[in-house]
């Protein structure tokens, strides 16, 4: 396998004005050998350009890329030693699934006999033995993916690429299909870029996780330390599911400590005071604009909490109550602000209803309310 070195990509795509639209903005990302790199992040944040300019399906306007320390700037796809496996399947209706998983040995003229190898150790990997005389048009969508990785594994290339493979699949066959693709990188121990906009493929899949956003690399890093440790506001709110509530407000002086003060003209702000860590990180900030930003599961009912700290608690309004079965999500207001709160799933309550929540400040963060990065 190999390591895949990003140094300065850029990518424009030319316009009228004749300056470009720059949708790559000088990245650098190093890619281990043997690692599953996940990028992740809202449409046209540039990840899936970034994959295909690594595909060679897309030229470079800037930087370099090296796979196995071999720049491939202008190497064509077919000599990158690389295997893509596509959002749509581009399965060859009129063959069978083993003629599929073998049209591209055979154009490279391999023999007859590690043809046949490569093709049933790839079938069998994926469950797909008793499946190799049908024709994709008899296979479901799930099934086909897994003939479209096939195809890519009978390669046996140095890095493999997926452009959100998994798009086309419904709910259930998604998390089926993404656990074999985990279990596929275990056994086969390969280099794998992998690209979604879905940040809980991204949390379950990745070794490490690159996070893009507008064409730039806001934070890599693994899972859960982009959900525990978030470099930005950008990360903290994509990385989550539900994601991190955010609350406007300053930093005041009050006695010895300091308070976080929502902005609120409606109705009672929110007030919360800081512990020693987070007193630590706003020192600074007395009197300046910062976000306060905590997780759903940090944000209890205060009738479960053993000694609720009156400080860290305050009352706002429900507005919609989502049992999910083993929890449910309680989403509330406090006269500018919604947010979420996860509680017990034996737990009721009604619109409207006035309810008291404490905040469990050891995962809670502030971000600068300019620069949106996180105090530390």
């Amino acid at each position: 396998m190999a390591k895949v070195l990003i140094e300065n990509l850029v990518k424009i795509y030319p316009d009228k004005t004749g300056a470009g639209n720059k949708v790559v903005h000088g990245i650098n990302l190093e890619i281990n050998d043997r690692e599953f790199m996940v990028l992740v992040g809202p449409s046209g944040c540039g990840k899936s350009t970034t994959l295909r300019m690594v595909a060679g399906l897309e030229e470079i306007s800037g930087g370099t890329i090296s796979i196995d320390g071999r720049v491939v700037n202008n190497v064509l796809p077919k000599d990158r030693d690389i295997a893509m496996v596509f959002q749509n399947y581009a399965l060859y209706p009129h063959m069978t699934v083993y003629d599929n998983m073998a049209f591209g040995l055979k154009l490279r003229k391999f023999p007859k006999a590690e043809i046949d190898q490569r093709v049933r150790e790839a079938s069998a990997m994926l469950g797909l033995d008793q499946y190799l005389d049908r024709k994709p048009k008899a296979l479901s969508g799930g099934q086909r993916q897994r003939v479209a990785v096939g195809r890519a594994i009978v390669r046996k290339p140095k890095v493999f690429l997926f452009d959100e493979p998994l798009s086309n699949l419904d709910a259930k066959m998604r998390v089926t299909t993404r656990t074999e693709i985990s279990k596929l990188h275990a056994r086969l121990g390969a280099t794998m870029i992998y690209v979604t906009h879905d940040q809980v493929e991204a949390m379950t899949m990745g070794d490490r996780i690159c996070v893009m956003k507008d064409g730039h690399i806001m934070q890599v890093a693994e899972p859960l330390t982009l959900y525990n440790h978030p470099e930005n506001l950008f990360v903290a709110s994509f990385i989550g599911s539900p994601g991190m509530n955010f609350f406007k407000g300053t930093i005041k002086q009050s006695g010895a400590a300091l308070q976080f003060v929502e902005t609120n003209d409606q109705a009672t702000p929110v007030t919360v005071t800081l512990d020693a860590k987070l007193s630590a990180k706003a020192a600074g900030y007395v009197g300046k604009p910062v976000i306060f930003g905590i997780r759903p599961e940090d944000v209890q009912d205060t009738l479960t909490v053993t000694e609720p700290n009156p400080n860290h608690t305050v009352e706002v309004k429900v507005e919609v109550s989502e049992p999910m079965g083993a929890e449910t999500y309680l989403y509330l207001n406090t006269g500018v602000t919604s947010f979420i709160a996860r509680v017990r799933p034996t737990d009721r309550f009604e619109a409207d209803q006035k309810v008291k929540v404490t905040f469990m400040l050891e995962n809670a963060h502030l971000f600068d309310g300019k620069t949106e990065k996180v105090l530390k």
